[in-house]
């Protein structure tokens, strides 16, 4: 049984989480810890899994993992039940576009917790769930990658995801343990919904997007899948662009 890849999936209901998720499971027998705040859309995701494969395991955890105690908790459980982890993503993530002189205190700090927190909270637990070597593999943004007006928060708390991805794939090199993250542009999620169901907003930014549309839930949930397969063992301390273009191509 310990043979079977076993993942850790935090923020696993949203839209990256689950098609990342449905990914993992497609792909062959497989046991997965799936951990977000709402039990029910975790519920639904699960049963969505199941039908995708018989052979995959599957057990649900509530979760907020800006709650440090709580994520170490998780991975605990999870280790102790599956033996050594093989892959752990953290997909929780806010959008706040505000200038800065608009941002108030409480706004920046939770931007900071929901991103960047929870992101160091998982790659901490992660690594000491990881005795044999893993992926970890955190989400950052195209806003750390080119100047985006109105994302100094979001852009802050992601930026410190770059560096704690190039530190930390450093550090645990030597225990075959790999960290890398991606960099979508605007995707379309339940999350970024206030901005996909704006006509103009969604205009504009598929302007922006050189290949011409904005991102689908598939784009980086695939991309995620590719960090975390057990058969990518040459590629650590990246911030991978998924975001048409955006931050380094200019279309005529």
């Amino acid at each position: 049984m310990s043979d079977t890849p076993a993942f850790v999936i935090v923020g696993a209901s949203g839209g990256i989480g689950s098609d990342l998720c449905r990914r993992l499971a497609s792909r062959g027998p497989c046991r997965l810890v799936l951990a977000a705040r709402d039990p029910a859309k975790l519920e639904r995701l699960a049963e969505d899994l199941r039908a995708i494969r018989g052979d995959v395991s599957i057990t649900t955890r509530t979760l907020n993992a800006t709650d440090s105690g709580a994520v170490d908790a998780v991975f605990a459980e999870a280790a102790s039940m599956l033996g050594p982890i093989h892959g752990a993503a953290n997909l929780c993530g806010s959008i706040l576009l505000k200038p800065a002189h608009l941002t108030s205190d409480k706004e920046f700090g939770d931007t900071l917790a929901v991103n960047l927190l929870t992101a160091f909270h998982v790659l901490r637990a992660a690594v000491k769930s990881m005795p044999s070597g893993g992926s970890i593999a955190l989400m950052s943004t195209v806003a750390t990658k080119i100047g985006l007006a109105n994302h100094e928060a979001i852009a802050a708390a992601k930026g410190g995801i770059n560096g704690l991805v190039l530190s930390a794939a450093a550090t645990y090199a030597a225990r075959n343990i790999r960290v890398n993250a991606v960099a979508p542009g605007l995707v379309r999620t339940p999350l970024a919904e206030r901005l996909t169901a704006s006509e103009a907003t969604l205009k504009a930014s598929t302007a922006m997007h050189p290949l011409g549309r904005i991102g689908e839930p598939g784009d980086v949930g695939a991309a995620l899948a590719w960090l975390l397969d057990p058969a990518t063992t040459w590629v650590t301390g990246q911030v991978i662009s998924i975001d048409g273009g955006l931050s380094c191509v200019r279309a005529k």
